[in-house]
């Protein structure tokens, strides 16, 4: 008996298929377009995220035998909205991704009208173009003709994980789950509902928002016609980073992980209490069962820490892929004073500037490729360093995601942060949170202590170097990214 598990990423859908030992078996990817209208614009075309929803399971359906396959768990970036057309379920325009920018002038609008304040209270959140919220209320002002479809009821509006299931039962479903509800800026994070009062703040129908189901139990089946043949029981939805806590069962209060993906995030379970930040962290909801009780988290939210590297083999061209950096900024010993904030949609936790933008500072005649790529895996270190400085209790990180596997990463990680840093054997834990999401609510797996049993230790590197060399990098760091705030403002 197995799991199949999709992971609709950034920048791709990874499929996978995980066994009831914790292991994956096999795995399936395919990527899509990144497409950048105006400068601080990002969109996504749901039809393409579909098509490589379909593509990567196709391609593990090929390596698998499929009557094994007894459930569907499904992972997603988070904050990104879709619309969608409820008959036909084609959608009227491009998603808005999470690291879209053009919201920003909304967000200052209703911090000067003064409900910020009230806005965190009942979320958790801070007024950033980062979340769904003001996405929807700028398509609202922008683009009157959609939105009255929305308003009328033929437009859903969702996040990609609503939109996946609406594809997958053929438009029958129309549903979500709090983790991903609760970064709309439309969720009441305590009282574990939509909110009226937000809504009408940000000017959003609540007849257009899915229905909220458990993170875990058969939400809906499959349909044959239109998913490979496959009919099989949704039997969980998470969004990435709670996802990938859940895979890495982190499950008791004050366990964390750090995902290394297209950005970074830190989330540290906070159990049944709701516990608030002064420092920039956001309060979150971790995962609800289908008894209604919730779990809530602390998260540190980083934009762009894999997608730098991505803009290194894109934009620069000055690396052919992402899994030769480690062997390239190993070929120096340092940056040669180079160094790189990767600014480029603002900077989000614990600084929190839209207006932020990228920054690469210190060149010189000296300057090499390899300083950059050096410059850009230390800058992930660094930035996940400022989460950190706000957790202090923390004794060990357990790190996943793609940029995990890289050694070199990993070893700059806890010399940065003078923690030991764990990765787990499987460090595709987004997907894996999924499928474990599934199987617990099929009963593949009777308890989160029979998931707990399946996590196996890869490597722990401990930290190492001179801890006073290592401050003043760090201090470097800080004053570069003083100087990259406030750029686009």
């Amino acid at each position: 008996m197995s799991i199949l598990a999709i992971d609709a990423g950034t920048t791709g859908v990874t499929a996978v298929v995980v066994t009831a030992d914790g292991r994956i078996r096999a795995k399936g990817y395919q990527e899509f377009s990144q497409h950048f209208p105006q400068p601080g614009w990002v969109e996504h075309s749901p039809e393409e995220i579909w098509q490589a929803t379909l593509e990567a399971t196709r391609e593990v359906l090929g390596k698998v035998d499929r009557s094994e396959l007894t459930a569907v768990g499904i992972t997603n970036q988070r904050e990104t909205v879709v619309l969608w057309d409820r008959e036909t379920l084609g959608s009227p325009r491009r998603a808005i991704v999470w690291q879209d920018r053009r919201t920003a002038d909304i967000c200052d609008r209703l911090r000067a009208e003064g409900h910020e304040q009230r806005v965190a209270e009942l979320t958790g959140l801070r007024l950033d173009p980062y979340f769904s919220g003001t996405k929807l209320t700028w398509l609202a002002e922008h683009e009157p003709h959609t939105w009255a479809l929305v308003e009328s009821g033929r437009y859903a509006v969702g996040t990609v994980d609503s939109y996946l299931v609406a594809r997958m039962t053929r438009g029958t479903w129309h549903v979500t789950d709090v983790s991903n509800a609760c970064r709309t800026l439309l969720f009441d994070l305590e009282g574990g509902d939509w909110s009226d009062e937000l809504c009408d703040l940000f000017g959003v129908p609540r007849d257009a928002l899915p229905d909220l189901v458990p993170n875990w139990g058969e939400v809906a089946p499959t349909d044959p016609a239109v998913f490979l043949g496959l009919s099989l029981p949704i039997a969980g939805i998470a969004g990435d980073q709670q996802s990938a806590l859940f895979g890495q069962t982190c499950f008791e209060e004050g366990e964390s992980k750090c995902t290394y993906g297209t950005g970074s995030f830190i989330l540290t379970n906070t159990g049944d209490a709701v516990v608030r930040s002064d420092a920039g962290l956001l309060s979150t909801a971790a995962w609800r069962g289908p008894d209604g009780a919730m779990t809530y988290a602390l998260e540190g939210a980083i934009f762009v820490t894999g997608a730098a590297v991505q803009w290194l083999r894109d934009g620069l061209q000055v690396v052919g892929s992402a899994a030769e950096t480690a062997a390239i900024a190993a070929t120096v010993d340092d940056t040669d004073g180079v160094v790189f904030v990767p600014a480029l949609t603002g900077l989000g936790a614990p600084h929190w500037d839209p207006h932020a933008r990228g920054l690469i500072i210190g060149i010189t005649r000296g300057t090499t490729r390899a300083h950059l790529v050096r410059a850009t895996l230390e800058a992930i270190a660094f930035e996940v360093r400022d989460v950190l400085e706000t957790l202090p209790g923390l004794t060990t990180l357990r790190v996943d995601g793609g940029a995990a596997a890289n050694d070199l990463l990993c070893q700059v990680q806890a010399d940065q942060v003078g923690r030991a840093v764990e990765r787990p054997e499987i460090v595709e834990t987004t997907a894996l949170g999924a499928a474990f999401l599934a199987g617990l609510g099929t009963g593949l797996w009777a308890s989160t202590d029979d998931l707990r049993d399946t996590w196996a230790l890869d490597r722990r590197f401990e930290p190492a170097g001179d801890r006073e060399a290592l401050d003043a990098s760090y201090a470097r760091w800080s004053d570069a990214v003083e100087r990259s705030k406030g750029w686009a403002g």
